[in-house]
C-alpha cells in the first residue's frame, strides 16, 4: 500500500511487549481493556497527602531481577527496566532469535519523554545532604534518555541504530515511526521501536497541578479519567512502556515470522504555536493525520478504527474532535473514536507506543476497546467513542494519533497485512 517510490521496503509488527497499570503483559493489559476496566488507583510510590491530585496509573508487581541481573537493575533507572522488560517480551512474542541475526542490522530506537528522572532527583538529593563525592558514579548514564536503547542493545549484543526519540507524550508513537523509516530506508531489517516512562513522582504532580492540567477526582479513581465526557477535569498520569518489533516484510517472510499487521503510514508535524496550549480546532495533529493518510495512499474513507490521544482534559479532547473532523468530513461520525487512556492513564511519552499496540490488537482481534467513564455528552465532543463497552468490528485500518507539549504532534496507521 506504501506509495513512496525508493522507500518502498514494506514495514511489519511481529512481536509486541508491555507493561502498563492494567498489566505486565500485553495479554493482561488487553483483556483489562476489552473488559473495559481501570488501572487507576491511589497513588503508592509517594506519600501524596498534600497534593491536589493523589491518584494515579502505577504499574503493579514488578520485579526488575526477572528480566536483568540484579546489580545492572540496582543501578538502573525505573523507565529503563520498564524497556528491558518489555523488549523481553516483545522479542519472545516475535519468536525472533536474535543469534541468528547479523546484529549490525538489527536497531533500537526506545524513547522517553524525561528519562531518568527518578535517579536525577535521588541524586540530586545526595548531593545535597551528602556532599559530591556521595553521588552514584552510574548517576549520568542512568539518567539519560538514550540509555534504555543502549541497555536494550548492550543485553543482546546489537550494532545497528539506535538513539533516543524525545518529543513529550508523541514520543511513543515518533519511536515507532521513525524506526519505520530506518527499515524503509535500508539501514536495517529488525527495530525493536517504543516508548517508555516512570514519572510518578513528587515533582511532576506538583508541575502538573499548577498547570490545572490533572484530574483532582481522588475519591473515585477509577472514574478520574473521561476523556471526552462533560465532566472531565483533567489527565491521569500513568507509568509503562510499549515495545513493538518491527521487521521489513522480506525479513520477516523469510523467517517464517507471524505478521500481526503493516504500518503503512506515519506522519509527524509541530505546532510552532505554543509550549503547552494547542492552537484551535488541532490544526497541528490534522497536518499528521493528513500526512500519515498520503503516506499510506489511503483515503479517509478507508480508515475503520481511530486510537484517539483523548487525555480527559478539556481542550485537548474538543481539539481533537475538531481535527478528526477537519480531516475526515462527514465520514468522522461513522469512524469508531476510542480512548484507551479512560483505562491506563496516560502514559507520557510511553502512551504512544502502548496505544499502537493497541491498534495493532484491534486489527488482529476485531474488537475495540470502550472509552469508559463516557456518563454525560459534551456538544463539542459528538463522535462515535466507543462508550463504555468494547464493540466487536471488522477493523483493516487503524490510526493512532499523540501530542505532547511543545506542540509535538505524530500520527501512525496500521494496516491488516494482506500480501
Amino acid at each position: 500500500m506504501n506509495t513512496n517510490g525508493a522507500q518502498s521496503r514494506r514495514v511489519v509488527v511481529t512481536g509486541l511487549g508491555c507493561l502498563s497499570p492494567l498489566g505486565n503483559d500485553v495479554s493482561t493489559t488487553w483483556a483489562h481493556l476489552v473488559a473495559g476496566r481501570s488501572g487507576i488507583g491511589p497513588i503508592t510510590q509517594f506519600d501524596a497527602t498534600e497534593y491536589e491530585t493523589r491518584i494515579a496509573g502505577e504499574v503493579k508487581d514488578f520485579d526488575p531481577a526477572k528480566f536483568m541481573d540484579r546489580k545492572e537493575a540496582r543501578r538502573s533507572d525505573r523507565f529503563v527496566q520498564f524497556a528491558v522488560a518489555a523488549t523481553h517480551e516483545a522479542i519472545a512474542d516475535a519468536e525472533l532469535d536474535l543469534q541468528n541475526e547479523d546484529p549490525e542490522r538489527v536497531g533500537v530506537i526506545v524513547g522517553s519523554a524525561i528519562g531518568g528522572i527518578i535517579t536525577l532527583l535521588k541524586q540530586y538529593d545526595v548531593l545535597k545532604k551528602r556532599g559530591p563525592r556521595r553521588v552514584n558514579p552510574f548517576f549520568l548514564p542512568a539518567m539519560v534518555v538514550d540509555t534504555a536503547g543502549a541497555q536494550i542493545a548492550i543485553q543482546y549484543g546489537l550494532h545497528g541504530p539506535s538513539f533516543g526519540i524525545v518529543s513529550a507524550c508523541a514520543t511513543g508513537a515518533n519511536a515507532i515511526g521513525e524506526a519505520a523509516e530506518i527499515i524503509r530506508r535500508g539501514d536495517a531489517d529488525v527495530v525493536i521501536a517504543g516508548g517508555s516512562e516512570a514519572g510518578i513522582l513528587p515533582l511532576a504532580f506538583a508541575g502538573f497541578n499548577v498547570m490545572k492540567a490533572m484530574s483532582t477526582r481522588n475519591d473515585e479513581p477509577e472514574r478520574a479519567s473521561r476523556p471526552f465526557d462533560a465532566q472531565r477535569d483533567g489527565f491521569v498520569i500513568a507509568e509503562g512502556c510499549g515495545i513493538v518489533i518491527l521487521e521489513s516484510l522480506e525479513h520477516a517472510q523469510a523467517r517464517g515470522g507471524r505478521i500481526y499487521a503493516e504500518l503503512v503510514g506515519y506522519g509527524s508535524t509541530v505546532d510552532g504555536y505554543h509550549l503547552a496550549a494547542q492552537p484551535e480546532n488541532g490544526v497541528g495533529i490534522q497536518r499528521a493525520m493528513r500526512r500519515a493518510l498520503q503516506r499510506a495512499g489511503l483515503q479517509p474513507g478507508d480508515v475503520d478504527y481511530i486510537n484517539a490521544h483523548g487525555t480527559s482534559t478539556p481542550l485537548n479532547d474538543a481539539n481533537e474532535t475538531k481535527a478528526i473532523k477537519a480531516v475526515f468530513g462527514e465520514m468522522a461520525y461513522d469512524i469508531p473514536v476510542s480512548s484507551t487512556k479512560s483505562m491506563t492513564g496516560h502514559l507520557m511519552g510511553a502512551a504512544g507506543a502502548l496505544e499502537a499496540i493497541v491498534c495493532v490488537k484491534v486489527i488482529e482481534t476485531g474488537i475495540i476497546p470502550p472509552t469508559i467513564n463516557y456518563e454525560y455528552p459534551d456538544p463539542e465532543c459528538d463522535l462515535d467513542y466507543v462508550p463504555n463497552r468494547a464493540r466487536r468490528a471488522d477493523v483493516r485500518v487503524a490510526m493512532t494519533n499523540s501530542m505532547g507539549l511543545g506542540g509535538h504532534n505524530a500520527c501512525l496507521i496500521f494496516s491488516r497485512y494482506e500480501g
